[in-house]
């Protein structure tokens, strides 16, 4: 049985163990603020020199870079994400779900999270997997 949430007209669905960890938390407000194009949580949540990869696509360094890149690639509002899985040990965290845009487009995705380190809860690196479904 899953968590359910509306943020900024976005469902949001996530296991319910997702506020029990404070890393779990952070992935679920960070997934959250890419969905709704919340810079200021991204900003909050990242260190200053990020990396961001979408594998087989781009990688970007430094939350400018990033948010202008996530400004220019979600051009469709998204109106539901659904996080499957939260994988955290240690600074690394793993979180897969999917994503369904206003036309109905579907994505599955898998993200790959390195923490600053295992007792910081800011985000350094992040590793894209995307693929649009038929």
């Amino acid at each position: 049985m899953g968590a359910n949430s509306e943020e900024k007209g976005i469902k949001i669905s996530s296991p319910v163990d997702c506020d029990n960890a404070p890393k779990k938390k952070i992935l679920k407000e960070f997934i959250t603020a890419f969905a709704t194009k919340d810079y200021t949580t991204i900003i909050k949540n990242s260190t200053e020199d990020i990396s961001w990869t979408i594998v087989n696509d781009f990688t970007v360094q430094g939350t400018k870079e990033v948010t202008a890149v996530l400004d220019k690639r979600i051009t469709k509002k998204i109106k539901e994400v659904d996080i499957l899985n939260m994988i955290t040990h240690g600074k690394t965290a793993a979180v897969n779900g999917t994503i369904q845009s206003e036309d109905n487009t579907n994505y599955s995705f898998c993200n790959v999270y390195t923490f600053k380190s295992a007792g910081k809860n800011t985000i350094k690196d992040i590793t894209t997997y995307i693929i649009k479904m038929d």
